[in-house]
C-alpha cells in the first residue's frame, strides 16, 4: 500500500516532511510536486530506485536522470562547472529549468548518461520539495513523472494516487503543480543549447523555439 500524505505547498509541516524524509532514506520511492510537475525521486545511491523509475516511465538507460539540488554549491560538487556556466546557472536559479552538465566522480556512474557522462542538474523553486532536501540533507535523483501512455506529466494527486498504488512508496499532496515540465537546457560544451522547451523562459539564455 503507498502512503499518501497532505502537505501544505507553501508552509509544509515539519513532521510529515521528516516522515516522507525516512521513507526516503530506506529507499522508498516518492511522488512529490515540484515547481514543474510532480516527479518521481528517491535516494541518489539506491540502485534499485533506477530501475523502478524506468519501469513506471518506460525509459532507457539513455534516459537523463536528474539530480535535484538546494542551491549551487550542491550543484557544484556533482557537475563540472566553469565560470561562465556557474553564471548562468546563478542567474536561472533556482527555477524551472533542468541544465545537462558533465558529471564528476562524487556520482555513481549508473546514474549518468552511458555515453556521455553527463546527468541533468536543477534547483526548484517550491518551499515543499526545499524543505525535503534540507530534511533529507542531500540531493534526490529524480525524474518528471510522465507515464509511457502520455504525452504530458500527472499533475493530480489523487490520479497519481490511483495509477501508481503500490508501485510507489509514498505519494505527497501538495495540490494541483502548473502541469508543464522543466526547460532542459544543454550546458556541455559551450554555448547553451536548448533540449525542451517548458515552464522556465528562454529569454535569459538567448534562445528561441524555432
Amino acid at each position: 500500500m503507498t502512503d499518501f500524505f497532505e502537505i501544505h505547498p507553501k508552509n509544509p509541516q515539519p513532521r510529515l516532511i521528516s516522515q516522507v524524509a525516512d521513507i526516503m532514506r530506506r529507499g522508498g520511492l516518492a511522488v512529490f510536486p515540484t515547481d514543474s510537475a510532480y516527479a518521481l525521486g528517491g535516494h541518489l545511491g539506491d540502485p534499485a530506485l533506477l530501475d523502478r523509475i524506468r519501469r513506471i516511465r518506460g525509459v532507457d538507460e539513455r534516459h537523463h536522470f536528474t539530480i535535484m539540488c538546494r542551491d549551487l554549491s550542491e550543484i557544484a560538487t556533482y557537475a563540472r562547472v566553469d565560470n561562465a556556466q556557474y553564471r548562468m546557472l546563478k542567474a536561472a536559479t533556482p527555477g524551472s529549468y533542468t541544465f545537462i552538465l558533465e558529471g564528476t566522480k562524487e556520482l555513481p556512474r549508473r546514474v549518468l548518461h552511458p555515453k556521455r557522462k553527463t546527468i541533468g542538474l536543477r534547483v526548484p523553486d517550491h518551499p515543499l520539495v526545499l524543505a525535503l532536501l534540507a530534511e533529507l540533507d542531500e540531493p534526490i535523483l529524480s525524474s518528471t513523472l510522465i507515464l509511457p501512455d502520455a504525452a504530458e506529466p500527472l499533475c493530480d494527486a489523487d490520479e497519481i494516487r490511483e495509477r501508481l498504488d503500490k508501485l510507489v512508496d509514498v505519494v505527497i499532496d501538495a495540490g494541483p503543480c502548473g502541469g508543464g515540465m522543466t526547460t532542459v537546457i544543454n550546458l556541455v560544451g559551450g554555448a547553451p543549447e536548448l533540449i525542451r522547451a517548458g515552464c522556465g523562459p528562454l529569454k535569459p539564455f538567448g534562445l528561441s523555439v524555432e
